[in-house]
């Protein structure tokens, strides 16, 4: 019996959902959403970005960038699809916050939003560290498979439910690196 990798489709050959110049546009506007939302409110502090890894990584990278206030990041890292491409509904933190964000005001940003399931169990874990404000941003929500009532505060797309990569967003850790965000093929039902 052998154990063989599984043949991943090239990226050039998958439909483009958002290029690079509308993601970028986009983040860009909700840099701008942020920097307003909390212009004054971080003196002495600030504001802090807590990226859902690996996925929001790229995503992070580039909202901090966008926001026009003093801010700093921190990583949480949880595991609720492993290799899958449908979440295990199961969430099991692997890294905490590094920092603590006790009367900090907090943004937790994610990939996406899908399930809920994740934002919600993270949710619930960062308001046990008391900041003084917790609000969410995704760079990609998909209402339609919400199993838990949660909403972001910040959405960079609605998008259908489609399963994508690019942009730091993987199938089994192949694809991060795709600058925009492609619809994978031959999706069975995600």
């Amino acid at each position: 019996m052998s154990t063989s990798t599984p043949a991943f489709p090239p990226a050039s050959q998958m439909d483009i959902l958002y290029s690079t110049a509308a993601i970028a546009e986009r983040v860009a506007e909700i840099g701008r959403q942020i920097t307003a939302d909390y212009e004054g409110q971080t003196t002495g502090h600030p504001l802090v970005l807590i990226g859902v890894l690996k996925g929001a990584a790229i995503f992070l990278s580039d909202l901090a960038r966008a926001i026009r206030i003093d801010n700093t990041f921190d990583f949480v890292a949880v595991s609720s699809y492993g290799r899958a491409r449908v979440s295990s509904g199961a969430v099991k933190l692997i890294k905490d916050i590094d920092n603590p964000i006790e009367g900090r005001h907090v943004i937790i940003v994610e990939d996406i939003l899908d399930t809920g399931l994740t934002l919600s169990y993270l949710r619930g874990l960062m308001l046990q560290h008391k900041p003084a404000s917790l609000k969410i941003a995704t760079c990609l929500d998909k209402p339609e498979r919400r199993l838990v009532p949660i909403e972001a505060d910040y959405v960079g797309f609605k998008i259908p439910n489609q399963f994508v990569i690019g942009y730091g967003m993987d199938y089994a850790e192949v694809y991060r690196n795709v600058p925009d965000i492609r619809l994978y093929p031959n999706d069975p039902g995600h």
